[in-house]
């Protein structure tokens, strides 16, 4: 019987997020809908999430880049099997 609270509790808070995500974002979607500059909103919107993700990706970029340096610089084996 122990073994199967986990499950039940688990799939429980997912089921509950999962409702939750869905009527927020629902209701965002309506309440944008509402609004007259929908798509200068949007359009606002689309490109900051842009550079946001630009930004994301570079700085990935130069983690990967410094890590790559520093583990060749301590002599660490990179290559691959």
């Amino acid at each position: 019987m122990m073994e199967w609270i986990p499950i039940v509790l688990v799939t429980f808070k997912a089921l509950v997020l999962g409702v939750g995500m869905f009527f927020a974002i629902k209701w965002h979607y309506d309440q944008g809908r509402k609004e007259k500059d929908y798509a200068k909103e949007q359009r606002a919107v689309l490109l900051a999430s842009g550079k946001v993700a630009t930004i994301f990706m570079l700085s990935l970029l130069c983690l990967g880049l410094f890590t790559f340096v520093i583990a060749r610089k301590f002599g660490l084996d990179l290559t691959f099997p």
